[in-house]
């Protein structure tokens, strides 16, 4: 290739991130131009390093990869995104295409693997882990609405009724619909095990 492929990775843990960078370094067109641990640090780094592609995690602070990806989708599409997780979580890959990402790929792949994904993304291809693919289509579509989400999120720091209607400006009543709602799509006894199905399956 005819110039350095600039790179921006997003990882929370230190080591891991470091690692990633000392391999992708080792690569003669990749050059990692910026580091950040915080999914809300990557698009003012991005800006700041006109990276080409960014490797982002799933699970950081401040903002999931995700989220990551998807501010970085609206705000700067000319990006490449791919996605880098531990979980196989079938709900993720589904969240990370709609996101805007172009691959999907998980951390223990070999350093060439990932190497090749960052080439591959920047010619306009999409990358995604085989057994992430099948996992996802085997896991089915998220059944969850966009608000019985986002009041699952909110639940599961163990928040009463009367808290999530406060702090998302709804009425209990309503909270104990889409609790109820999402209860019952998830063929869960309470709302505990609907946070904990919904995380175990990547659909909050």
């Amino acid at each position: 290739m005819s110039r350095m492929i600039k790179v921006l990775l997003a990882e929370d843990q230190s080591m891991v991130r470091e690692a990633l960078a000392a391999l992708l370094g080792l690569e003669p067109d990749i050059d990692v131009v910026a580091q950040v641990a915080r999914g809300d640090e990557v698009l003012a780094a991005a800006r700041a390093h006109d990276v080409d592609v960014a490797l982002l995690d799933i699970e950081m602070p401040g903002k999931t990869g995700i989220e990551a990806a998807a501010e970085l989708h609206r705000e700067l599409p000319g990006i490449k995104l791919l996605i880098l997780t531990t979980f196989g979580r079938p709900g993720y890959l589904r969240s990370a295409m709609e996101s805007g990402a172009d691959a999907f790929l998980v951390k223990d792949a070999p350093a060439a693997q990932l190497a090749e994904a960052v080439r591959k993304v920047l010619a306009g291809e999409r990358v995604i882990d085989p057994t992430l693919a099948a996992a996802a289509l085997a896991g089915g579509a998220n059944p969850l609405t966009d608000r019985e989400r986002e009041i699952l999120r909110a639940a599961a720091d163990g928040s009463t009724n009367a808290e999530l209607a406060r702090a998302l400006h709804l009425s209990q009543g309503t909270v104990r619909n889409y609790l109820s709602t999402a209860i019952q799509k998830l063929a869960v006894r309470n709302r505990t095990e609907a946070v904990r199905t919904a995380r175990e399956k990547g659909w909050l």
